[in-house]
């Protein structure tokens, strides 16, 4: 599993680790069951703070995507993908008002708005 940490990204380290491990989780890179690096290895393996990892398998464990058995580890758990997509999409919805509203400050017509998704959307793989 890699994990990439952006130190200029305005997102919080364990956000970026949460975000990170879901979208590995829904990809499918890894599956129901399988064991996660131990939260020191993983803060050793990403040179962050034993408390940041630990913050981010919390929040992970919280939400139902891993569980942790004392002493053995933490394992990938069958989250609800529905629920999960759902979120996603309210997400997806927040940041396309967002953009909207921004383009209309700028007078931005609705049809460059589309041409700039279309070409956004075919060029980010």
């Amino acid at each position: 599993m890699d994990i990439i940490i952006s130190n200029s990204s305005g997102e919080p380290i364990y956000e970026q680790i949460i975000k990170q491990i879901k979208n590995n989780i829904f990809s499918g890179s890894i599956n129901e069951g399988e064991l996660l690096p131990s939260i020191r290895s993983l803060a050793k393996e990403l040179d962050i703070s034993v408390i940041t990892t630990k913050r981010a398998y919390e929040e992970l464990e919280r939400e139902g995507f891993i569980h942790t058995l004392p002493g053995k580890g933490s394992y990938v758990s069958v989250p609800n993908k529905e629920l999960f997509k759902e979120k996603k999409i309210k997400d997806i919805e927040e940041k396309l008002i967002e953009a909207i509203e921004e383009s209309k400050v700028v007078n931005l017509s609705l049809e460059d708005l589309k041409e700039m998704l279309d070409i956004l959307y075919e060029n980010i793989k």
